[in-house]
């Protein structure tokens, strides 16, 4: 395969869901391709580094291989390897999101009727001036 377009490769790699999902992406400017914006039809070549976020995460993948049609998963991740840095902050980044989950102290029950009824009568209170 010769060449295959942006959106195409993203989602034959699973990145998203559908090609249009990828092409919004791409024009909103959330994809990079070898660190600058990219157009939907850019061609894709092997070696090329491309920026792409997935949920809190931003990935950093070279592309392997190229592919227009949409595969299995595993066949899909070999169609690109995550770079060393993107792991590291990935993680580093997952960490300190538990980290923060972890001091917010959630209630243990949610509140009984007289307890909302407090809470809404609080919370119409005017501030004193």
């Amino acid at each position: 395969m010769d060449s295959v377009r942006l959106d195409k490769w993203l989602w034959a790699a699973r990145f998203f869901k559908t090609r249009g999902l990828a092409k919004k992406a791409i024009e909103g400017g959330k994809v990079h391709y070898n660190g600058a914006r990219a157009k939907t039809s850019r061609s894709v070549e092997a070696g090329a580094l491309v920026r792409v976020p997935q949920g809190w995460d931003l990935l950093e993948v070279e592309v392997v291989a190229l592919s227009d049609q949409r595969r299995g998963a595993p066949e899909a991740r070999a169609l690109y390897r995550e770079t060393e840095e993107s792991v590291a902050r990935r993680e580093r980044e997952a960490e300190a999101r538990r980290l923060t989950n972890q001091t917010m102290q959630h209630p243990l029950k949610r509140p009984d009727k007289k307890q909302r009824r407090d809470i809404q009568r609080f919370q119409r209170q005017q501030p004193d001036d």
